[in-house]
């Protein structure tokens, strides 16, 4: 299921499914040490002897507008019953709160009770978990194992907290879990449990005839039972209601602190901006990895996440989030970098939050021969990323200690890493991660990377580097045209092979990542040989349903539904789409021409998800998410195209 409304703060994310159930509790890293796995976490009412789980309820899952609080709507015809609620992290504790407004549909009075359940699974294992009521201090459940703490508490309009708890077994000799004992509207009270543990509470309200009764709720992360037990006490002094009106009223100044909006965009295109603005924040961690996505439900398909941070993703959104004016999410990410970075001056696939390697399956070997495990664009882009930001800001400063490991070291790396005689990069793996080669799309962000790094070297004095950088730029473009331009296609190949330092192995695949010939200045988006390749790739890629979109390449079988025929190439993507949305605002020449390329925003805009999130890929057919979402590159792409346009529309007359 997709997490439609995630809420967060940099160190403690909190993600809800489709049913409205906490599903994914990342703390203290957005990313890295996932509290809950999947495994959700109920939520439920009873009422005059009928109980309820409110996945069942007719639902609406959106944000108040341009902030990271949610604003979600439950109703139960059954049990005469409407839930608003409304949920956040606090923008710099962490503490999740949910506010909770009930309704009665019904005219007469009567007692309702909500219930909460909880499933940890505490540093992503259920081994070793207890968890308790607290009757001493905070009258709480805690769950606790190691330095990892949680505390659930709540507080009714008449200030009574919990009215009924139960801790118990869960997966453990045919035990379900503690949540059963709530089905008949009463808990046990058992005190305490150890092992694979859960646990609930439950909330008592009196609601007047058609009246209405107040709720708030709350999970607080800490790494001591001290930590926690002092931020409950913060919560109820200060009162859940300031707390969410503080980090509303933050969300809403940060989303709109840039006066972006000169151009013809509508109001709703406007809106998704900000939105992915606010989901990119979601997705980064206080340290600085800008994490590819958040949903554990991935997990059944490979028994892996996109919880890691990948370069090239996380260079990409940093680009737009410059360009958009957020730059300090940005620095933390190249402070990151220049952690991460080895000495060689080439990152790895993939990283932990931490900055620990992630999981990967790019071999050092095959067969006899052995091989960088590397995505040479992924280094190129963080170069190319920094010069950006630096464009920006001209903060000497803040590069400087970048200067040799994000740049010196990396643009050695790309120098050297080239094929003597071709001149070309020596092969690596391609942006999708599935093949070894050297890629039209590689190539282009090695050319913008080596650039970056000659216009660095050129403004901290180093002349003869700055020269060596900037040829080096040229005599790839030079081979990238040479030996990956087709002339007789009338376009650009996907990839070549290198056998002794002559080309081989023409991958004449169309596919959507050719779009980087432009998009990283190797020749400019008007050109002949441009022009006629993403003619091409949005002829065979896109998707001929009414959902549209643009297929990564032809015959994607990634995530695929089924043997699609050849009206479908492969699912469509939000980045895909949005590359040929940038190609058409690129080459517009009027503003009138301009103004017919919204109709690519107005796309994703409409196939996000009803709360703004947008997914990594669509179903053909229906346009359902399908595999993570959110994506973080996915919004990434949406505020580059965004931007593109609003630079495009200054550079134009009427």
């Amino acid at each position: 299921m997709p997490r439609d409304i995630p809420v967060g703060n940099g160190n403690y994310l909190v993600a809800f499914d489709r049913d409205y159930q906490i599903a994914d509790v990342f703390y203290p890293h957005v990313g890295m040490e996932n509290h809950a796995l999947g495994h959700f976490f109920r939520f439920g009412a009873f009422s005059e002897g009928d109980f309820s789980w409110t996945s069942g309820w007719k639902k609406n899952l959106a944000y108040v507008e341009d902030s990271l609080v949610t604003d979600v709507n439950l109703e139960s015809a059954d049990l005469g019953l409407r839930l608003d609620c409304n949920d956040c992290v606090d923008f710099v504790i962490p503490i999740f709160l949910r506010s909770i407004k009930v309704t009665n549909l019904l005219a007469k009075e009567r007692e309702v009770r909500l219930f909460f359940a909880h499933d940890f699974h505490l540093n992503g294992s259920s081994i070793g978990d207890t968890a308790y009521y607290d009757p001493v201090k905070t009258k709480a459940l805690v769950h606790y194992k190691a330095e990892t703490y949680f505390l659930m508490n709540c507080r009714g309009q008449n200030s009574e907290g919990i009215y009924q708890y139960a801790c118990g077994l869960k997966d453990v000799g045919g035990k379900l879990g503690t949540w059963k004992d709530a089905e008949d509207g009463y808990l046990s009270g058992n005190p305490i449990a150890q092992g694979s543990v859960d646990s609930v509470l439950s909330a008592r309200l009196t609601l007047p005839a058609n009246g209405t009764s107040l709720l708030h709720y709350w999970i607080i992360a800490g790494s001591t039972y001290d930590s926690v037990q002092k931020r409950n006490q913060l919560v109820v002094e200060r009162t859940p209601q300031a707390l969410m009106k503080r980090t509303r009223d933050y969300w809403k100044l940060w989303s709109r602190k840039e006066p972006m909006q000169y151009s013809d965009l509508n109001a709703k295109i406007w809106q998704q901006f900000r939105r992915s603005l606010l989901t990119c924040s979601t997705q980064t961690d206080s340290k600085g990895a800008i994490i590819a996505a958040n949903d554990s439900d991935i997990l059944h398909m490979n028994r892996d996440t996109y919880s890691y941070m990948w370069p090239r993703d996380a260079s990409l959104v940093t680009l737009a989030t410059d360009d958009a004016g957020y730059h300090v999410t940005t620095r933390q990410y190249f402070e990151f970098c220049s952690k991460v970075i080895l000495s060689q001056g080439w990152f790895f696939h993939k990283y932990q939050p931490d900055g620990s390697a992630g999981s990967s399956w790019h071999p050092w070997i095959v067969g006899d021969q052995m091989q960088l495990p590397i995505q040479e664009d992924e280094t190129a882009l963080v170069v190319s990323a920094l010069w950006n930001h630096f464009e920006h800001n001209r903060d000497v400063d803040f590069v400087k200690p970048f200067y040799r490991p994000l740049v010196k070291a990396a643009g050695a790396f790309m120098l050297d890493y080239r094929d003597p005689e071709t001149k070309l990069p020596l092969p690596s793996y391609d942006l999708w991660e599935e093949r070894r080669g050297v890629f039209t799309f590689t190539c282009s962000a090695v050319y913008q990377g080596l650039l970056s790094a000659s216009n660095f070297c050129s403004a901290f004095g180093e002349e003869e580097l700055a020269q060596a950088y900037a040829q080096a730029a040229a005599e790839t473009k030079d081979a990238l045209i040479k030996n990956l331009y087709d002339p007789a296609l009338g376009r650009f190949l996907r990839g070549v092979q290198l056998d002794g330092g002559k080309v081989s192995g023409h991958d004449q695949t169309l596919d959507s990542s050719l779009a980087g010939i432009f998009v990283f200045g190797v020749l400019p988006a008007d050109d002949s040989r441009v022009g006629s390749t993403m003619k091409q790739v949005e002829d065979k890629l896109t998707v001929q349903t009414k959902i549209g979109g643009l297929a990564r390449y032809e015959g994607d079988k990634y995530q695929a539904l089924e043997n699609y025929g050849n009206s479908i190439p492969g699912n469509p993507w939000f980045v895909t789409t949005l590359w040929l949305c940038d190609w058409y605002i690129e080459t517009a020449k009027t503003r009138a021409e301009l103004t017919q390329t919204q109709r690519y925003l107005d796309w994703a805009t409409t196939l996000a998800l009803p709360s703004g999130i947008m997914a990594e890929q669509l179903n053909p057919y229906d346009g359902t998410p399908i595999s993570v979402s959110p994506l973080t590159w996915s919004h990434g792409a949406f505020i580059d195209s965004v931007n593109r346009y609003q630079r495009k529309y200054s550079s134009l007359t009427v």
